[in-house]
């Protein structure tokens, strides 16, 4: 195991939330290194940010610190979006729809952020929902976004990458060679910041064909994001340069079994179909591109960015990493910056 001597700032863990830490950290002048069991590329299970609905969609909030997270990733996904047709980062067009009676439409702060915001109007709600929304947003391929930010770290901000499993903040300061890190482990925070807090939270989806418009079969919805949120969480997510959406879902925290469920397959499928008037109606399971069960890197009391000493925390933002990640990056320019209090737990 080699060190990298010399970088002002060490990362440790290679998901969303440390790349997007890197290049704000880069773009502001420091230099970087990432150590990391994952790097982008690598298919397995063990790590979430290759298998994240990854749609940069705003949600209720009334933390104004919050929202702010959640501007800062929309702008920086939207111009993307824009600049560079080779970063798998494109707008879409989404249709949000609320099952819990007790939703109150004054939470949805975004209502006058986001572009071509619209409230549904009772028949455009799916059978079961109260509620719903269409607006604009941004879906993320993280096939393609990860690797391209990766090579972009590398090439433009000559961030240094170590694959390597420690078992410790300590031995990964050593392995850096620097006293300052951000811990941006995911899951891993678990053992390495000793928060018994952080959780998995599992997740099944299916990767299918893009679906097609039963009112216009030759129109093809590879721009088109259904979700449901509540008692029944279900979504729609087109993939850029992939052929296809994912479509799911599931949350089951506490779990971290990667085994697919044929069971809850059939379940996806069939609540899939309800939201979306018959999207799927003629997929069968068997024509299923793939099948995907991944962990996600929650945390009980949410998500924690906190400098202590010469570490700043930045994980536990469960299936929403995307979403917050600029934010996120943000504020752990200004705790090493010392632009914010010292502690900035949200």
């Amino acid at each position: 195991m080699s060190s990298n001597k010399g970088a002002d700032v060490g990362i440790v863990g290679a998901g969303i939330i440390g790349l997007t830490c890197a290049l704000r950290l880069a773009e502001a002048g420091y230099s970087v290194s990432i150590l990391a069991r994952d790097l982008p590329g690598d298919e397995t299970t063990t790590w979430a940010s290759p298998w994240a609905g990854a749609v940069v969609l705003p949600y209720i909030t009334k933390d104004p610190r919050d929202r702010a997270m959640q501007i800062a990733s929309l702008r920086y996904y939207w111009a993307l979006a824009h600049q560079d047709p080779t970063c798998g980062v494109q707008t879409v067009t989404v249709c949000e729809y609320w099952d819990q009676p007790t939703h109150d439409k004054s939470d949805e702060w975004y209502a006058t952020v986001v572009p071509h915001f619209r409230r549904l109007g009772p028949d455009e709600l799916p059978p079961g929902t109260v509620a719903g929304n269409t607006l604009m947003a941004i879906s993320v391929n993280p096939d393609t976004y990860l690797n391209w930010i990766k090579g972009r770290l590398e090439a433009v901000h000559q961030v240094h990458f170590i694959r390597a499993t420690v078992q410790s903040l300590d031995e990964a300061a050593e392995v850096l060679g620097t006293k300052t890190l951000v811990n941006a482990s995911g899951l891993g925070a678990k053992e390495l910041a000793n928060d018994q807090h952080v959780v998995g939270i599992r997740g099944q989806t299916m990767f299918v064909n893009f679906p097609r418009d039963p009112k216009d079969p030759a129109r093809v919805l590879d721009k088109e994001v259904r979700i449901r949120r509540g008692a029944e969480y279900t979504y729609v997510l087109p993939r850029m340069l992939s052929g296809g959406v994912v479509i799911g879902g599931v949350e089951e925290e506490g779990s971290t079994n990667t085994d697919i469920s044929v069971d809850l397959q059939q379940d996806i499928l069939e609540r899939v179909n309800v939201m979306t008037n018959g999207w799927f109606s003629d997929l069968k399971l068997s024509d299923v591109k793939r099948n995907i069960a991944g962990i996600r890197p929650g945390r009980e009391g949410g998500y924690r960015v906190e400098k202590i000493g010469n570490i700043v925390h930045a994980y536990g933002f469960g299936g929403a990493g995307y979403r917050y990640s600029v934010g996120a990056a943000d504020i752990v320019v200004d705790l090493l910056r010392g632009q914010r209090p010292t502690t900035s737990k949200l």
